[in-house]
């Protein structure tokens, strides 16, 4: 090999937990170079024009929440919201591909990172990565945070992701739902991949530990982006795909602390990761620059990405997948946070996109409404092109993460507002959907009049202007706010047909309470009675 693997720095803590004690072929703690190398030569991926890494991941070009699995153990069965996400295997299918897992990867090369996942040095957590895939090693790199020389010599590894991408399972010998499996053991502390090269599922697979582990500590774990202004004031991001997370948190004018996992302990918010994982979809260098020029950097992986014949990358060419990625460490912005650290958030953000046209541009929300919504954690998807659909789609994701949260959404929401109150934060409710009417009659909510709501609402300017309540949800919504129209703030006044707002404000009420029947068991009557105020037919 043409790398000196031996002489890399390396933890005391070798691989013989794993059985694989034999295997002279590891790669200790490459360097991002060195892991270049070794992608290129074992052709997993190749260099676009500006020297950054193209990989494919082949048939998976996303997460396989269908084949995620944690192993049923009495020490945590009582504690897992066991369903649909949090769905449940024995310990004998873990075993038996444990060991055939440790028995395939026995005689292959393997590329180690000892990592921690979390900036606040009390609350990270120590991971390591074990992959064949060089690309594995990059990424990791990319996405978790690096110690240093003297660290990685201390560094025992608290949760081990186990990678074997090439491997395919035999449903009918080995108990799986494909021949794709992510298994995660707690007692073990192992996170167990076969038959899938796509990286999230190795940062998804932490983050879910991560929302396991911290919440027994008091600590928030929160699916959100977050930044901080030059005064150090903290403003946090929640929301799904499309309602405006990154665009939103990624002001040029404040510090980004992080775009997507975040702890909130007694200290302040930290970020989980040391680099970012962006779609890249219809990325351009005019609507998102600081993203777009770390495509063109040594470093960053593209992933899924059609080049041309010059291997300049396509953002709009999703043939390969809608699902396009780039992944880069988060030194490579401008304006990102050195420690990964900011304050208590003095303003908590709520992002929806309501395709309806319902619910206010900007909200005020109490404690209770806080954590209504955040189990709720609505969007609304636009009809797309199959006949006769002309109805926007109502998606609930509670916490506004749910395929990553272990525990019961009461949990991280009984917890969240216990934050909330201890520090007086301010939650606000902000609508980037539909104004005027539902989507196909009236129109997406101004990007300029979104940004100045929310640059008012953060910098205390809705402190002391006057609020209306919503008669539906309850609500408070300012009444005036500078260079915003004034009729744009009440949502009913912007509709021409006063009666079909009304309608429509009924039906997404009743969405919102049909969704919250299957938390009814696990909430207090405070939260209960933060619902919409409107009785469902039936």
């Amino acid at each position: 090999m043409s790398v000196d693997y031996k002489s890399k720095p390396k933890s005391k803590i070798g691989l013989d937990y794993l059985g694989l004690e034999s295997n002279e072929n590891v790669f200790w703690n490459l360097s991002p170079a060195e892991l270049y190398e070794q992608a290129i030569l074992r052709n997993e991926a190749i260099l676009t024009k500006d020297h950054a890494l193209r990989v494919l991941t082949g048939q998976y070009t996303g997460r396989s929440p269908k084949d995620k699995f944690i192993v049923e153990q009495s020490s945590i069965r009582e504690e897992i919201d066991w369903g649909d996400i949090n769905q449940p295997i024995s310990e004998d299918v873990f075993e038996n591909l444990f060991e055939k897992t440790v028995n395939y990867l026995k005689d292959k090369d393997l590329f180690v990172k000892d990592l921690f996942c979390g900036a606040d040095e009390a609350n990270r957590l120590n991971v390591r990565v074990v992959s064949e895939a060089a690309y594995h090693g990059l990424f990791s790199h990319n996405m978790f945070i690096n110690p240093s020389r003297e660290e990685l010599e201390d560094h025992e590894p608290e949760f081990t992701v186990l990678a074997a991408p090439h491997l395919k399972a035999d449903p009918e010998k080995d108990g799986t739902r494909t021949s794709t499996f992510i298994l995660c053991n707690f007692e073990k502390k192992i996170i167990l991949i076969g038959g899938t090269l796509y990286s999230g599922e190795v940062k998804k697979g932490i983050f879910s530990v991560m929302n396991y582990l911290l919440p027994k500590k008091g600590v928030m774990a929160m699916h959100c982006s977050a930044n901080h202004d030059e005064n150090g004031k903290t403003a946090v991001f929640f929301g799904l795909s499309g309602t405006g997370k990154t665009t939103l948190s990624a002001d040029p004018e404040k510090t980004l602390i992080g775009d997507d996992e975040h702890g909130w302990s007694d200290e302040g918010v930290f970020n989980f990761e040391g680099g970012c994982y962006a779609k890249t979809i219809n990325l351009s260098r005019e609507n998102e620059p600081l993203i777009y020029a770390t495509t063109q950097m040594p470093g960053t992986i593209l992933e899924n990405v059609v080049l041309d014949e010059n291997r300049e990358p396509d953002f709009d060419d999703v043939s390969l997948t809608q699902n396009t990625r780039c992944s880069y460490p988060l030194e490579f912005i401008p304006n990102a946070s050195a420690s990964g650290k900011g304050g208590h958030p003095e303003n908590i953000i709520f992002l929806t996109c309501d395709a309806f046209g319902v619910l206010p541009p900007i909200s005020k929300l109490s404690p209770d409404q806080a954590m209504y919504h955040f189990i709720s954690g609505y969007t609304a998807k636009v009809a797309g092109t199959e006949r006769g659909v002309t109805e926007p789609q109502a998606t609930f994701s509670a916490c506004f993460g749910a395929p990553f949260m272990p525990l019961h959404p009461t949990v991280y929401a009984e917890l969240l507002a216990k934050k909330i109150r201890k520090h007086n934060a301010n939650v606000w409710l902000v609508n980037t959907g539909w104004t005027g009417g539902a989507y196909g009659e009236g129109h997406r909510m101004k990007l300029a009049h979104t940004r100045k709501m929310l640059s008012e609402a953060l910098a205390g300017n809705l402190e002391n202007v006057e609020y209306s309540t919503d008669p539906i949800f309850g609500v408070q919504i300012p009444t005036s706010i500078e260079d915003v129209p004034s009729e744009v703030l009440i949502p009913r006044n912007t509709w021409k047909d006063k009666d079909a707002y009304d309608a429509k404000a009924k039906k997404l009420a009743e969405m919102f309470i049909e969704n919250f029947k299957q938390f009814e068991d696990e909430a207090s009557e405070e939260l209960l009675s933060a619902a919409p105020k409107v009785t469902v037919n039936g």
